[in-house]
């Protein structure tokens, strides 16, 4: 750890709370300082003291194609000097708008918004909306951003530090939702009722670790959400254009009501967006009685950088590419700690993975719990002292972008073979 990072965190600590303004960003789950960034090319980051890592974290999923893409980069350059912000329609939205039609099944109209976290509020809205129902089910570690009704059971930091339900969020508001293991349909069949609005779904989990679906779950909640009149929301805030460029969705062949996206639509900028069928957005103000608006809904700078990120992702191999190192990676670290007899589970879907110290399978929020956290705090330090960023918590995916080239694959299997090596001195002595 260099010496400006200890230095800006002290100040920062003085200014913002806990010294970040994302509470996974603290180390509190590996513990130590966080780094402060000061640049990123490709698949590297450099720190404030220029040292330099392989980014496994890619700003939590958007930086698909590594960052600082020439077209990515050019883009937002030509849209900063045309201007910042308007707070009137551009046609650069409408353009972006095809673009994710296109591309995600299921939506036929979609609403641009500022955030992930803005994106699941205004889907949930919707859902109330059409079934005139209050009550909604998620998934015990599952994670729709900050919104009061899905900080119930959540995962990401709520998990991270141990407090799944946040204070400040009203009872009465708790009491509308109910929260269910992931990959548990008989879980969902005996909390069911014609109560319901929604059942919101990451279809791949990714705030309690990277957890998949299995085989059959999102088919069964597609059929359950029908018999009983409840609208299917799938969070693909962080799926959408990351296992496929449809999404999750098109991947596993599932047909959502409603959609939320985020992350790499922006390619790094700030954004959100939620679709669905044309007669649900019909329900959208100014067309319908559900009101949602936004000042910097649409923000230019933003839709061009998504335009020129799914612009790339459409017209290349990336996908087959990333499946192919990331495949490489997993095999190899697998190899390694068998060979240093840790034991290890690698969850991954695409170039989304996380690995777990236990011997899995891990297919829920309870048994990615289980992971030895000591073990995942030390590798995750010796991974950083051998220039590695990691995500700072065991209950969070980890992403590789397009720009993860096989030497980089190579170094991280080298580096993690090492680490391994040492946590299984350390640990089994």
């Amino acid at each position: 750890m260099g010496k400006q990072s200890e230095t800006y965190f002290q100040r920062a600590q003085e200014v913002i709370p806990g010294g970040v303004n994302s509470p996974v960003r603290a180390f509190r789950g590996v513990g130590g300082t966080p780094l402060f960034i000061e640049t990123a090319q490709g698949s590297r980051i450099f720190d404030a003291d220029n040292l330099q890592y392989i980014d496994c974290v890619g700003s939590w999923g958007p930086m698909i194609l590594g960052h600082g893409h020439r077209y990515v980069v050019e883009a937002v350059k030509k849209a900063a000097t045309k201007g910042f912000s308007f707070g009137a329609p551009t046609f650069a939205e409408v353009e972006l708008a095809e673009m994710i039609i296109a591309a995600v099944p299921s939506i036929e109209m979609v609403r641009l918004v500022n955030s992930g976290t803005e994106a699941t509020m205004s889907a949930l809205r919707l859902a109330r909306a059409a079934t005139g129902r209050s009550k909604v089910m998620k998934f015990d570690g599952g994670y729709h951003g900050h919104v009061d009704s899905l900080l119930v059971k959540a995962g990401s930091g709520g998990a991270t530090f141990n407090v799944p339900d946040s204070a400040g969020v009203p009872e009465e508001l708790t009491k509308l939702t109910i929260s269910v293991p992931y990959n548990d349909l008989k879980a969902v069949r005996a909390a069911i009722d014609n109560e319901f609005a929604a059942i919101i779904v990451e279809p791949v989990a990714g705030n309690m670790g990277c957890v998949p679906p299995g085989e059959g779950f999102l088919e069964g909640l597609r059929t359950i959400c029908d018999e009983h009149g409840v609208l299917l929301i799938l969070d693909e805030v962080m799926t959408g254009f990351r296992v496929a460029y449809g999404g999750a969705q098109s991947r596993f062949n599932i047909k959502p009501d409603i959609t939320t996206l985020g992350k790499i639509i922006g390619g790094g900028m700030p954004i959100g967006a939620y679709g669905a069928s044309r007669k649900l957005m019909e329900l959208v103000s100014p067309l319908g009685p559900m009101y949602q608006a936004g000042t910097l809904s649409g923000n230019p700078v933003a839709v061009a950088a998504g335009k020129a990120t799914l612009g790339v992702l459409k017209n290349s191999s990336i996908y087959q590419d990333l499946e192919e190192r990331s495949g490489e990676f997993e095999a190899g670290v697998l190899h390694a700690a068998d060979k240093h007899g840790v034991p290890i589970t690698i969850n991954r879907v695409g170039s989304m993975w996380t690995m777990f110290f236990n011997d899995g399978p891990v297919t829920d929020f309870e048994s990615a719990n289980r992971s030895n956290r000591e073990k995942f705090a030390r590798f995750f330090h010796l991974m950083l002292g051998e220039g590695v960023y990691l995500p700072p918590s065991q209950l969070e995916a980890a992403f590789f972008s397009a720009a993860h080239a096989k030497k980089d694959i190579l170094q991280l299997i080298e580096r993690a073979d090492r680490s391994l090596k040492k946590v299984a001195w350390e640990f089994e002595r």
